[in-house]
C-alpha cells in the first residue's frame, strides 16, 4: 500500500525548494522502501535545483544517505527488511560491457525505480541521482542499497554514499596512493578532504593541502595534511614543488573542477606523476596544454567517478575502519539539521562554512 511522506523538491530552475507530500508506492520486483534515517547535502542537489544536470522537475533532492530497509519486492535477495544500508546511486548490474570485463566501477546500468514516487496532487518526481533521500522514506532499486554495521551512526555512515566516498577513493583507487608518496589535493572542500583523508589512510609522506580559503586549509590539517598552500597568495605550481624537493608530487589530485586549477595539478606532479581530477567541471569548459608537454612529463592523466568505488566492497571495509576509530568521518559533519532547513543549508555550502550539513529524520 502507497505512503504518503514528507519530502524536498525542487521545483523549478533557481526556485527555492519546498518542502511537499509526497507518494511513496511498494516495492516492486528488484526494488527496496528505505526509511531515511539521515542525508548530506551535497552540491549535486544544489546543481539539480539550479537546472545544471537536467530540466526533468520537479526533483526530489537527497542522494547521500543512510536508513534501514523497510521492506523488498519480489526477486531481492541482497537485502532484506531490517538491514541498516548506506545509498549508493550507481548498482552495479554485473551485465553491462564494463561489469562483463571486471570493471563493475564503471558500470553503466542507470537505475529509476524512484521515478514511480509522485507529488500527492499528482506530477511524477525525478529523483536526485535516482534516490531522493530528502525524504521519510524513498524507492530504490535494491542494488543501490549496501549493508553496513549498524553500530555506525546514520549521520556519518550516508556521507559514503557520495562526497567523502568520492574523494577517498580518488586518492586510493583512481590515483593509487601509496606508502611514501608525496600528495597535493587542490581544492579543499568536502571532496578535497576526503582525499586528504584517503592519502593519509594510503600511508602518504607528504599531503599538501591546496586552497585559497585558510578555515578550509585547517580543516585540511586536522585530516591529515602535512602542509598546506594558501593559493590566494602564492605561485600554487612552485609552492607544491618547493615541499616536494623541487620535483613535484607523485600524485595531484584536483577537486575542483576548473581549467586553470587543472593546469596547476598538471604542472604540480612530478616527472611521471599522476594527476587525478575528481572536481566536476561545467560543460561550457575547454583545456588547452602543450601537447608536447603532455608527451614529455609521461605518467598519467586520470577523472575519478565516485572515487571508482565499488560499494560492495569499499562501503563495510570504511565503516569497519571507522568503528576502529582509525578513519575520522564524525570530522565531516558540520551539522545536523532537519528536514525544513536544507535551502538555508545551501546557502551555508555556498559561503564555504560547513563540511557537510547532514539532515537527519
Amino acid at each position: 500500500m502507497a505512503q504518503t511522506v514528507q519530502g524536498v523538491v525542487a521545483r523549478g530552475r533557481g526556485e527555492q525548494v519546498s518542502l511537499e507530500r509526497i507518494v511513496v508506492p511498494d516495492p516492486g520486483p528488484g526494488e527496496a522502501l528505505v526509511r531515511v534515517q539521515a542525508c548530506g547535502v551535497c552540491h549535486t542537489d544544489l546543481h539539480y535545483r539550479e537546472g545544471g544536470i537536467s530540466d526533468d522537475y520537479p526533483f526530489l533532492l537527497g542522494h547521500e544517505a543512510a536508513g534501514v530497509v523497510e521492506s523488498v519486492g519480489a526477486g531481492v535477495t541482497g537485502v532484506a527488511a531490517g538491514d541498516f544500508v548506506i545509498l549508493n546511486w550507481r548498482a552495479v548490474c554485473g551485465e553491462c560491457r564494463a561489469c562483463r570485463r571486471g570493471r563493475p566501477w564503471y558500470c553503466f546500468a542507470t537505475h529509476n525505480a524512484g521515478q514511480r514516487m509522485t507529488l500527492e496532487d499528482g506530477p511524477e518526481l525525478s529523483p536526485a541521482l535516482g534516490i531522493g533521500a530528502f525524504a521519510e522514506k524513498t524507492l530504490v532499486h535494491a542494488g543501490q542499497c549496501t549493508k553496513v554495521d549498524p553500530a555506525a551512526s546514520p549521520a556519518v555512515a550516508g556521507l559514503l554514499g557520495c562526497g567523502v566516498m568520492a574523494g577517498l577513493g580518488a586518492a586510493v583507487n583512481t590515483g593509487n596512493v601509496t606508502r611514501g608518496d608525496t600528495v597535493a589535493v587542490i581544492g579543499c572542500g568536502g571532496v578535497g578532504n576526503a582525499a586528504v583523508l584517503g592519502a593519509r589512510l594510503a600511508g602518504a609522506a607528504r599531503i599538501i593541502a591546496v586552497d585559497v580559503d585558510r578555515r578550509k586549509l585547517e580543516w585540511a590539517r586536522g585530516l591529515g595534511a602535512t602542509h598546506t598552500v594558501d593559493a590566494s597568495d602564492v605561485d600554487v605550481v612552485e609552492a607544491v614543488r618547493e615541499l616536494t624537493g623541487g620535483f613535484g608530487a607523485d600524485v595531484v589530485i584536483e577537486a575542483v573542477g576548473r581549467p586553470e586549477t587543472y593546469t596547476q595539478a598538471f604542472y604540480a606532479r612530478d616527472l611521471a606523476g599522476t594527476v587525478v581530477l575528481v572536481g566536476v567541471p561545467t560543460p561550457d569548459m575547454r583545456l588547452e596544454l602543450p601537447l608536447l608537454d603532455v608527451f614529455g612529463r609521461g605518467g598519467a592523466l586520470k577523472s575519478s567517478w565516485y572515487g571508482d568505488c565499488l560499494p560492495s566492497r569499499d562501503f563495510p571495509m570504511l565503516i569497519d575502519l571507522y568503528l576502529q576509530g582509525r578513519l575520522d568521518l564524525d570530522a565531516f559533519v558540520s551539522e545536523r539539521i532537519g528536514i525544513g532547513d536544507v535551502e538555508a543549508a545551501f546557502a551555508k555550502m555556498r559561503r564555504g562554512e560547513v563540511l557537510r550539513s547532514v539532515v537527519e529524520f
